[in-house]
């Protein structure tokens, strides 16, 4: 890719982007596009003025959102999101942060040693290539390539401080964050898989009851079971569809009734006949309800499953995490998650399946992976006019309009790129589905990973090695010591793609999520063909972790891997990073809902994606290094590589057990806090309550006024 290409790249992005971020800011002055872009603040019945007249101001763009962004603080977004959307903010930051001080070092320092090299920039370099200001440009054995290390040196040391102090300050936020929502159900309650089944009393229950009483008399207080519901599940579904009908019916008797004319007096009395019908099978639905939730049927339903609440957060976090018993595959115990986190359906399925699930979730990434190479190779074609020339002929049409092959190469693989990507977070997510994860969360925690790793395969390894990429792989297993050379090659060769990567990630991906564009046409179909509905939300969506989390991280990984080889590229990442940091405060305050809270167990992972970042640019440099002929500098590298592994082994010792547990001295701490200000047990017994099963819950059937049935029933359990 030559210099005009990229600027052509750079124009079309940056035009795109101040187009879509301008046309965001007048349709969020309508109130007719509150579903869309103050969806979460709607859902919190919060107040949005807009202005009651048409004015000539409100269709000129306007950037008050941006400061708005910036004023918002790290408590607030704390206190109104929750921790974990406080995590995704703090990565951008962290970008922010690592990046500038990259930027000082590496066009400061390192693009002025990389440009005056002894080869010297020439007008054919310049105009055809950026190697003028990349590593590329200094020559075999220079003694400038000390300086390289020395910035490598520079920027590894300062990554690690910067992970180690915002792992240390996200843990504070932890402890801090536990305290203050230290009454929510899941710090009492564990869950306890593999319960066996007592032959005397045929059921599960009274195992739990009788095991906590024994193992944990002073702190055991009560337990719930799970139940296959699946019947009662569709029974309620059938019920639902049947009141609603019920209904329907009665608004259109009394329309009947109400009319003067004795023409609709006959189809009145035909309507009430049909809602007593309709009213007669809902109660003998309602009585098929009430006779399975009986207790002596429920028995027959119980899963090895259950929900055992404690009396104290430090009987809960005691029983969390020991084994308690001798064999490992029973009375298995973990923290339980939020009640909101739960889904019901995977509990049903046996622990000893659990790898088999996770088989299947890993082949069907694998496939998926395969198949995305084809689109990743395709783009590489089009990236590489030159080769795609050789192999097809008719595309030397492009270069007879001009400026158009500047747009091929230098926009299109990117923008097409980018397009098959988007689709890749929502196809993980499905199949972590599959996992059998117990909780929301955990499944979208695994989603991020798969996204990312998917993300650092494709775009990333497989975007360097497109070009030969059976020969190169091939040459990679069979002769693996030779993989950093084969790694530093392609690097140095794909700086410019990856440079209009992150322009058209960065200022067209960001500036779309926030314009809300697939909604936005999604809207308008709906309102003039079938209408909105009668949801009071229709857009109201969940917190996209998985998407934000795995692209950014990988933009992290591919500036990591440029800092030293091309660092002209860390300018566009300052401003990647600050765009995303503005679009997501906005996105995180306004639209998106949060539906579960993890208190930051996303961030161990975001921790170890930009550690495996630091790794992959620390091996890139030792076989550049052997490139340029200066074994001495790739063997100085070494002793960095095994610092930052040590330091990574560090971190796991030092902060992930607290992600994974709940400390019992923080317990300890909460409960003498409830001590302290007069809370009793008593005020604690109601949170096992609420790991009642939906299909279990009390559910009452309003009474309604009907002209032949009397009053619908009541059930509850």
């Amino acid at each position: 890719m030559n210099a005009q290409s990229l600027f052509a790249s750079a124009a079309i992005n940056i035009g795109l982007s101040l187009f879509l971020l301008s046309l965001f800011s007048i349709l969020k002055k309508y109130s007719s596009n509150s579903f869309i872009y103050y969806a979460r603040r709607l859902s919190k019945h919060e107040d949005i003025h807009f202005s009651p007249t048409f004015s000539f101001s409100s269709l000129l763009p306007s950037v008050s959102w941006i400061p708005r962004a910036f004023r918002v603080s790290e408590d607030e977004i704390l206190q109104n999101s929750g921790l974990d959307a406080l995590v995704v903010i703090r990565l951008f930051k962290l970008g922010i942060k690592f990046f500038l001080s990259c930027s000082v070092v590496g066009l400061f320092i390192l693009l002025p040693v990389d440009y005056t090299s002894q080869k010297g920039p020439s007008r054919s370099s310049l105009s055809h290539s950026m190697d003028s200001f990349t590593i590329s440009n200094i020559e075999r054995d220079s003694n400038r390539l000390w300086v390289h290390f020395a910035c490598l040196c520079i920027i590894s040391f300062n990554g690690m401080y910067l992970l180690q102090k915002e792992y240390n300050e996200i843990l504070v936020r932890r402890s801090q964050h536990l305290r203050s929502i230290k009454h929510r159900p899941d710090q009492f309650t564990i869950l306890v898989r593999e319960i066996p089944f007592c032959s005397e009393h045929k059921a599960r229950g009274c195992c739990v009851d009788h095991f906590f009483s024994k193992l944990h008399p002073y702190t055991y207080q009560s337990h719930q079971m799970v139940y296959n519901g699946k019947i009662i599940e569709d029974l309620l579904r059938q019920e639902k569809s049947l009141s609603r009908k019920v209904e329907d019916l009665r608004l259109r008797s009394m329309t009947e009734k109400h009319s003067k004319k004795s023409k609709f007096f006959s189809l009145f009395q035909g309507r009430s006949e049909e809602v007593g019908e309709q009213e007669k099978r809902l109660q003998e639905l309602c009585h098929k309800i009430r006779n399975l939730r009986r207790g002596n049927v429920l028995k027959q339903r119980e899963l090895p499953v259950a929900f055992v609440s404690f009396k104290s957060r430090w009987g809960t976090a005691l029983a969390a995490q020991p084994q308690h018993h001798e064999n490992p595959l029973l009375w298995i115990t973990e923290p339980a998650p939020e009640p909101r986190d739960v889904l019901w359906k995977n509990l049903s399925i046996p622990y000893r399946q659990f790898p088999l699930y996770k088989l299947g979730g890993f082949l069907a990434a694998s496939l998926l992976t395969i198949f995305f190479a084809l689109p990743v190779t395709a783009v590489q074609g089009i990236a590489k006019f030159e080769s795609l020339k050789k192999w097809f002929p008719l595309a030397m049409a492009v270069q007879l309009i001009p400026g158009l092959s500047s747009i091929v190469t230098g926009y299109l693989p990117s923008f097409i790129l980018n397009m098959f990507i988007y689709v890749v977070p929502f196809a993980m997510l499905s199949l972590a589905t599959q996992g059998g994860f117990v909780s929301r969360s955990r499944k979208e925690i695994k989603a991020c990973s798969m996204v990312f790793y998917f993300l650092v395969g494709n775009v990333f390894f497989l975007s360097l090695l497109s070009g030969s990429l059976l020969e190169q792989i091939g040459e990679s297993f069979i002769h693996p010591k030779d993989f950093p050379s084969h790694l530093a090659s392609a690097v140095s060769a794909q700086a410019d793609f990856f440079m209009t990567y992150i322009l058209t990630d960065g200022l067209s991906g960001f500036s779309l999520e926030v314009l809300q564009f697939g909604l936005m046409i999604l809207d308008f179909l709906r309102s003039h063909t079938l209408g909105r509905g009668e949801e009071e939300n229709p857009y109201l969506f969940s917190m996209p972790y998985y998407r934000v989390i795995p692209s950014v991280s990988v933009s992290m990984l591919i500036g990591m891997v440029y800092a030293v080889i091309a660092p002209l590229l860390l300018p566009f990442l300052i401003g990647y990073f600050y765009l995303g940091y503005v679009v997501w405060v906005n996105q995180i305050q306004d639209v998106y809902d949060i539906v579960y809270e993890t208190c930051g167990e996303y961030w161990p992972h975001i921790h170890h994606y930009i550690f495996t970042a630091m790794i992959l640019m620390q091996i890139t440099m030792i076989g550049m290094f052997g490139l340029k002929s200066k074994p001495a500098a790739s063997i100085a590298t070494i002793p960095l590589f095994l610092i930052t592994l040590l330091f990574n082994e560090y971190c796991k010792i030092r902060f992930l057990p607290t992600f994974s547990n709940f400390p019992v001295q923080n317990a300890l701490e909460n409960d003498k806090c409830d001590e302290r200000n007069g809370l009793t047990e008593v005020e604690h017994e109601n949170k096992i309550d609420s790991y009642l099963q939906p299909c279990m819950r009390p559910i009452n059937f309003s009474p309604r006024e009907s002209s032949s049935t009397q009053p619908l029933v009541s059930v509850s359990t």
